[in-house]
């Protein structure tokens, strides 16, 4: 799946048929595996995808401050993306970093113990 995802951006219905004749399986099956697991994308992201996490010890500490935050900072909502294709905004179950919540996932980097602040100095620094 991810081979499908990264050569076309997101696992698309085309991405899906090629993977279920390939492994011999049903569609239905990869569609089962990719819309269970949040590191699957089903739909285009932006360039730069922020996961939040959402779950219990994000939550207690602070991980709706966070998602708030970067969706004021680039007026989007969870599930959307910005206009440029820039930055996507999820909001994710557990990423197992719970001892050091809030966090995000920024791609395939987490950044632990976030503050707005903190928040505004990762991604202010992207290219």
């Amino acid at each position: 799946m991810f081979v499908v995802q990264r050569e076309r951006g997101y696992l698309d219905p085309a991405g899906v048929l090629y993977l279920a004749n390939k492994l011999s399986l049903r569609i239905t099956d990869i569609w089962e595996v990719a819309t269970f697991y949040s590191m699957i994308y089903t739909e285009p992201v932006g360039k730069y995808h922020i996961q939040v996490c959402r779950t219990l010890s994000c939550k207690i500490r602070g991980a709706a401050v966070i998602t708030e935050h970067c969706a004021k900072k680039f007026g989007i909502k969870p599930g959307e993306t910005t206009p440029d294709g820039r930055f996507s905004l999820s909001e994710v179950e557990c990423l197992g970093s719970c001892g050091t919540a809030p966090m995000f996932q920024l791609n395939f980097d987490y950044h632990e113990n976030l503050t707005p602040e903190k928040v505004d100095q990762i991604l202010d620094a992207l290219p």
